[in-house]
This record gives structure tokens, C-alpha cells and sequence, in this order.
């Protein structure tokens, strides 16, 4: 078989592999299908090259998807999802199947984002504008368990714009400016960036500004509480004080306002609320192309992730307050401080025929946490206390003559963690090898055994104390103080466990990497990834339910606000006495990935996706966290010498049905509501009349399809009754004028 046939049998082959019921993510454009990333090594390669499952989306991808948040960059991205509540900012990512308390690593320029509050929302979630980025790159697994503990499921990378974002070469300063509006009711957002540079500095200082009313679902109801208004600052500078070295300074100040809470039809408390994330940190790099001794990167940073909150009110309008949240008018807050370092070398050379890349460091962080929460229980599901990760590593990356390329890397780790009168402490060794082979041009093939190492978190160790009883099903909701129940027994107890084993996470993966030029005509381009996975964690660490079932008797007063003239006894009971984080065993998660993109130059087709499962192996239970299975397409046309791009984009998302998902008390109901299948087509236009001038529109959710995605609701009530339901957005154009200008 010729060359020319080789390829278009293995495009074939990666195109027809595509149509299987997996999930999918969108093609990415000419400019991105090689995309540099050094996340998976620390080493500098291509995306397409990585002997790892990398997505690297750059300021392109960015710009064409018009995200209102950052769970729009995700959609269709294979083995990445999403959970998040309408009525908060912040997101969680779940990666295979993955997440919550540090499972999967969050990084901003290069500082970690480990804010976590106990609620009806994902455990461990960040704050982050999507018109700040510039770039982000997805590491799937442990196999970059040299970029810091924890990443049993993978990193999460952002890098936010830089001086080389808004001028190009030979330019000394410039600006950016951009403005977004959108329909389903009101949505705007403004940006501008200026920059400047000279050969021994450059500096960029910026700013957005988002504002949202609430959206209508495509069932044309109002999501309650789904607005938004969120300003941004950004500043950089970087100083080159001698040749290769590069000190970079970043500040960067997110202050998000809105109402959280849904009082209607589901009695939850209602929020005046303020998100504000701080990052600061400085960044030392050295490289020169004669040096193959050091290659030096280095960075120090600090976070804080505060939120403050301020009740108005009760989830019955009838009475003042509860033992969960409090009282109207009472104020609430989380707030965590990341401190941290990461510093690593690389150093090069060869012997005989191989090429080696030593690289060789170490990190650390300590997160300091500190709640208040008065006269409701936030600070008790949350508990303060601090933590302290550290961890070194040294990575060999040799290659040989082309087609053979082995990586050998081991981590160890330590961590202590103390509050409440509690501590606890661990260390553990964790090894990774890859062995890719590329038997002929444009085919590589690699397999992977890596581990990976997960602490404990706070919550998870040290949450004690009562979890009120607010009310009954069928009995209207009172609450305490003036007029209010008086509740004889809590719904259940939290217990601490200090005894917490850190869990550990073995993966083995297959993969293959595709890239080929000039198949069907010159100049253009396959590239195509597939990976067979199978994650086996040890300790995995889930909260359980357990002791016998207990009588909750609630009083309510004669006369007072909020109770009937007469006054109320109430009797229930609950099937549980007490909840803790435990070790519950062995949990396994298999799946395959593909992503697979295809560019002509003036049409691109994207097809990718995966299919995941997962179970908890000592009970031969499902995972909740597990997501369901997508299917997402991209057709795009370009017109007018490519200064015109039309594109469509399909989402298909299949149902998440309840003998696929746990029971974890066993009331014969899943502990979260099912979802059901959708599929959601989007439209996207980009004009670009002039290298600085952008236009572009979108229509998300053509079809005006109502939808909730997996893990957006909840299961309440002894008969399933649905609660906190927050469905997709329905049908919404929106379009964007981005302009820059530079000079010399």
C-alpha cells in the first residue's frame, strides 16, 4: 500500500470510528490543530503529539463560541463535563467520570484554585471570566502527576491574555476592544486591553464587564435568580532583565454580584451574594537554545477565593428564619487562601542514538480555610482548617530515531491537614511510564500506566456536628426564633473521620495519534486522537449514610408568626442517623475518547466523543459523578478568502437513567434525579474583514430545545418528587465586534 493510500484508509477508519454513540467536541480551526502545550511534560509539544489524551484550545476557539461562562468552552469536549447551578457563577469540572475536592487540578497562570463549600452544588468549584483567556489546555488522567497532587482525574489549565495576545511582532503598544449583546432577555459585555512593549519590558492591563438578566429556559419559563453582573481586572508585567530570563508579575481581581437560591417552588433560602477571586504571582523563566543544562521555570502565587452572602430570604415566606441558614438579614461567609510555589528544570542531552529531557522540581500549597456562618450551619457543612500539599518529581523523556519515545516519571507526595481539633498526615510514592511507538509516518501509538495521589480534604476529614431539620414533606416550613419550630432531634449528624486513607488512582490507557497532510488535496489536514482508558482508584472517598432510622418531632408555638392559631406538632422520621466521608473501596471507570478533526482549508469537520462507565466495585454500584454519554459534530465553510466562517455545531447528550445511578439510602431512589436525552444544534458566523477587525454572531439552542443537564437537579422527597431544577438556556442569538489596533 502506497503512502497516499495509508492515509486515506486511516482517515476513513478515524471518520467512520466517529460515528459510534460517543461524545464529541468541536473541530478546531486550521491555526489550533497543532496547538503548543506544555502541560502534559512540562515540555513544550504539539497536542497532537502528547502520548496523552490533550485538548488545547487557543484565543481563536475562544472568540468563536461567545461563551457567557466557562462551561460553554467544554461543551462537546470529549470526557469533559460540566456541573453548575443557574443561580451561581462558579463551575466544577468533572473529567472522566472525576471530580469535586481536588480531583481535578483548576490552575489560573499557573495558581491553583482549591475553593470548596458543602451545599446543593459540586464540591470543590472556581470562579473565572471566559473573555480574560487566551488559551486552555485539558490533561485527561493522571498521567501529568508531575504538575502537582491531587489530579486523580485530570488538570484543568487556563492562561489568561498576554502582551503577544493583542500585538503582533514589530508592534510596541496596541489595544483590544470588544463589545458581545445577546438576547433571551438581556445580556451584555464589554472588554478592553491595552499593551505595550520594548525589548527589556512589556506590560498589558485590562478589564471586563458582564451583566445578565435572568434567562428563559426553551420551555419559555424565567430561571429564577439566573442573572449576573461581573467585573474584571487584569494586569501583567513581564521584565527580561538579561538574555533568557523572563520575570513575569500577574495581578487579576474577578468581583461577581448576584442573587443565589430558588424560594419558588423549592423553599430554599435567597441570597444576596458577592464571589470576589484574587490571584497575584510572579513567574521567573530561563531558556536559551545553547543551554541544554537549565531551562529553568519557576512561579510563586497566591489565591483567594471569598463569598460572601447576605440572607433576604426564607424558603417559607411565612416565617424569619431556620437552623440551616439562619435568619433574614444575617450575613455568611467562605473564604479560602492558596498559597503556593512550583519550580522545575529540564535539562537535556544524549547518549549515542537517544535523546534525553531530564526534567526535574518541585511544589507546594497550603490552603487556609476560614468560614462564618453565625446562626445557620455553614461553617459546620464547611468546616475551617488548614492544609498543607508538597510534593517533587523527576521525569526522563528519551526518543530514538524518530519512532520510539519513552517516558519515566515519579512523584512523591506529603500532606497534613489540621482544624477543629483534628489533623491527620500522609505521603505516598507514584509512579508513570509511556512507551509510544510510531511504525509509520503519521501513525503514533502509545500506552500508559500512570498513578496519581489525592489528600483528603478539610470537609472530607473534619466536618462534625448537626445537620438541622427544617421541615416535613406535606407540613408547611417553619423556622426558629419568634414564631418559629423548635426542633427535638437533627435530620442526621456529621461525623469526622481522621482515619481518611488518601486515594490513589492507577490508570491505564491506549492511544493513538493521527496526523496527516496533503491526503485529498495541498494543505490540508487530519489530526485525530482515540484513547481506551480504565482508572482504578483505590479509598475512593464518598460520603455514606448509615445508622438506624430516628423520630424528628418538631413544635410549633401557639399564635407566633409562622405557626397556625392553635400550634403544631409534627412527627417524622429519617432513614438515617448519621453521614461521614469514608473509604468505601475500590471504584473503576472505563472509556474511550476520540477527537477527530479534519480541515480543507475552506471546510472543517470536527467529530469526537466518549463513552465512560464506572462503578463502585465493593458494593457493584454506579458512580454518581460518571457522565452520560455525548455524540457532538462541527460543519464549518469558509467564504471570501477565508475572511468569512459559517459553522453549525451538534450536541447530542443521551439520557442518564437511574439503574445508573447510586442509591445510597437505599429508599429504593436514586440520589439524584435522572436526566433525560437532548440534542442542541448552535449556529456560528465570523467575519473578518481586516486582520483587526472580528465579527461574529452565534444562535445557541436553535431549536429552542428545553433540557437539564445530568446532575442540574436533584432527587427530593419519598416519592421522587424533583427539586432544584435548572434546565439549559433556551434559544439566544448573540453577536460580538471585536477591534484591535497596534504600531510600531
Amino acid at each position: 500500500m502506497d503512502g497516499h493510500s495509508a492515509r486515506v484508509c486511516a482517515l476513513a477508519l478515524a471518520t467512520g470510528f466517529g460515528a459510534l454513540d460517543v461524545t464529541g467536541a468541536a473541530a478546531q480551526s486550521a491555526q489550533t490543530l497543532d496547538a503548543i502545550t506544555v502541560v502534559a511534560t512540562k515540555t513544550e509539544e504539539k497536542a497532537i503529539d502528547a502520548l496523552a489524551n490533550v485538548t488545547a484550545l487557543r484565543k481563536e476557539d475562544i472568540e468563536q463560541r461567545l461563551p457567557d461562562k466557562v462551561s460553554d468552552l467544554f461543551m462537546g469536549v470529549p470526557g469533559v463535563y460540566m456541573q453548575e447551578r443557574a443561580d451561581h457563577p462558579e463551575t466544577s469540572i468533572n473529567i472522566r467520570g472525576l471530580q469535586d475536592f481536588g480531583r481535578v487540578a483548576v490552575i489560573v497562570d499557573g495558581a491553583r484554585q482549591n475553593f470548596q463549600r458543602s451545599g446543593h452544588n459540586a464540591s470543590g468549584t472556581f470562579f473565572l471570566e471566559p473573555e480574560l483567556l487566551a488559551g486552555l489546555d485539558i490533561v485527561r488522567g493522571p498521567v501529568a502527576n508531575i504538575y502537582g497532587s491531587g489530579a486523580i482525574g485530570g488538570i484543568a489549565s487556563f492562561r489568561t491574555k498576554d502582551v503577544d495576545d493583542i500585538l503582533r511582532p514589530g508592534e510596541r503598544y496596541g489595544a483590544e476592544v470588544s463589545g458581545t449583546f445577546g438576547s433571551n432577555r438581556r445580556q451584555a459585555l464589554g472588554s478592553v486591553f491595552v499593551a505595550a512593549r520594548s525589548a527589556a519590558a512589556d506590560v498589558i492591563v485590562g478589564g471586563t464587564y458582564r451583566t445578565a438578566d435572568n434567562y428563559d429556559a426553551g420551555n419559555g419559563k424565567e430561571v429564577i435568580n439566573s442573572g449576573k453582573d461581573v467585573g474584571t481586572g487584569l494586569a501583567k508585567i513581564t521584565v527580561r532583565p538579561m538574555e533568557g530570563h523572563q520575570i513575569k508579575f500577574t495581578g487579576l481581581n474577578y468581583d461577581a454580584r448576584y442573587k443565589s437560591g430558588q424560594q419558588i417552588p423549592e423553599e430554599e433560602s435567597v441570597y444576596n451574594s458577592r464571589a470576589i477571586n484574587q490571584i497575584a504571582s510572579a513567574r521567573w523563566t530561563y531558556a536559551r537554545p545553547d543551554d541544554r543544562l537549565f531551562n529553568f521555570d519557576g512561579s510563586v502565587y497566591w489565591t483567594r477565593t471569598a463569598l460572601e452572602q447576605t440572607k433576604i430570604a426564607n424558603g417559607d415566606p411565612t416565617a424569619l428564619g431556620n437552623p440551616i441558614t439562619g435568619f433574614i438579614g444575617d450575613s455568611r461567609s467562605y473564604k479560602i487562601d492558596t498559597t503556593g510555589f512550583d519550580l522545575h528544570n529540564t535539562t537535556r542531552f544524549d547518549t549515542g542514538a537517544l535523546r534525553h529531557a531530564l526534567t526535574y522540581g518541585g511544589d507546594f500549597f497550603t490552603d487556609k480555610i476560614d468560614n462564618f456562618d453565625p446562626t445557620g450551619s455553614g461553617n459546620i457543612l464547611t468546616p475551617d482548617g488548614t492544609r498543607t500539599v508538597w510534593g517533587s518529581f523527576a521525569q526522563l523523556k528519551t526518543e530514538y530515531s524518530g519512532w520510539l519515545e519513552i517516558i519515566s516519571a515519579i512523584r512523591y507526595d506529603n500532606y497534613a491537614l489540621e482544624g477543629t481539633g483534628f489533623s491527620s498526615a500522609g505521603e505516598h510514592w507514584s509512579p508513570k511510564v509511556t512507551v509510544g511507538i510510531t511504525p509509520v509516518a503519521g501513525l503514533q501509538i502509545y500506552g500508559t500506566f500512570a498513578e496519581g495521589y489525592r489528600a483528603p480534604a478539610a470537609t472530607e476529614t473534619l466536618v462534625t456536628g448537626l445537620h438541622p431539620a427544617v421541615g416535613t414533606t406535606g407540613t408547611p416550613i417553619g423556622g426558629f426564633g419568634p414564631g418559629a419550630f423548635m426542633v427535638f432531634n437533627p435530620l442526621f449528624t456529621f461525623l469526622p473521620n481522621t482515619n481518611l486513607r488518601p486515594e490513589v488512582g492507577q490508570t491505564k490507557e491506549i492511544g493513538v495519534n493521527l496526523k496527516y497532510d496533503n491526503i485529498f488535496r495541498a494543505g490540508d489536514k487530519f489530526r485525530g486522537k482515540i484513547n481506551v482508558f480504565q482508572n482504578d482508584v483505590e479509598d475512593y472517598i464518598e460520603a455514606v449514610n448509615f445508622g438506624s432510622a430516628h423520630p424528628i418531632v418538631q413544635v410549633c408555638p401557639a399564635n407566633p408568626p409562622g405557626c397556625p392559631p392553635a400550634g403544631l406538632i409534627t412527627f417524622a422520621s429519617n432513614t438515617y442517623s448519621f453521614t461521614q466521608y469514608q473509604n468505601i473501596g475500590s471504584a473503576r471507570i472505563r472509556g474511550i475518547e476520540a477527537d477527530l478533526n479534519y480541515d480543507a482549508g475552506d471546510w472543517f469537520l470536527g467529530i469526537a466523543g466518549q463513552h465512560i462507565r464506572g462503578r463502585d466495585l465493593d458494593h457493584d454500584a454506579p458512580l454518581r459523578t460518571v457522565q452520560p454519554d455525548q455524540l457532538a459534530t462541527t460543519l464549518g465553510l469558509r467564504f471570501l478568502e477565508r475572511k468569512l466562517t459559517l459553522g453549525a455545531r451538534w450536541i447530542a447528550v443521551a439520557a442518564k437513567k437511574s439503574n445508573d445511578i447510586p442509591d445510597t439510602d437505599n429508599d429504593g431512589l436514586p440520589d439524584v434525579l435522572p436526566s433525560q436525552s437532548y440534542n442542541l444544534v448552535n449556529l456560528f458566523m465570523m467575519y473578518q474583514p481586516t486582520p483587526d477587525v472580528t465579527a461574529t454572531f452565534a444562535v445557541d439552542n436553535v431549536a429552542d430545545h428545553y433540557y437539564v443537564p445530568y446532575l442540574s437537579a436533584e432527587q427530593i422527597g419519598p416519592d421522587g418528587t424533583p427539586g432544584l431544577i435548572f434546565p439549559g438556556p433556551g434559544r439566544t442569538f448573540k453577536g460580538a465586534l471585536r477591534i484591535r489596533f497596534g504600531a510600531s
